[in-house]
């Protein structure tokens, strides 16, 4: 009885193996329909800001806080408060840029950051 047993389980982990095998191939598949980049996806279609375009991209460090602050108060599809909003888009632009951004750049968005703080009175 021992070694029906032992039979009865080797089947069925070959006829999982069978079953993952075939899922790995479907999701393979569903993977190449999707964006190359998602965060350029939820950058444009989350409910977090109305961005405009190039804000990043800016050379003043004040001028990249007014244009979010202006976003982040005239956006309807924020969940959250102004502020944590335009903080949260500047910050997930930073993280999602990584080591790919210059530090002049990341240098700009962090005093950004400080100017955002300023801008909405919470030094």
């Amino acid at each position: 009885m021992a070694h029906v047993r032992k039979t009865t389980h080797s089947r069925k982990t070959a006829s999982r193996k069978k079953t993952s095998a075939r899922r790995s191939t479907t999701r393979k598949s569903t993977k190449r329909a999707t964006p190359k980049r998602w965060s350029q996806r939820v950058t444009k279609e989350s409910d977090a800001l109305d961005l405009k375009r190039g804000v990043f991209k800016l050379t003043s460090p004040k001028r990249i806080a007014a244009s979010l602050k202006r976003s982040a108060e005239h956006s309807t599809r924020r969940k959250t408060g102004a502020y944590r909003s335009a903080l949260s888009m500047l910050t997930f632009y930073i993280n999602r840029a990584g080591k790919t951004l210059p530090k002049t750049q990341r240098e700009r968005l962090e005093k950004a950051k400080v100017e955002l703080k300023r801008a909405f009175g919470r030094e």
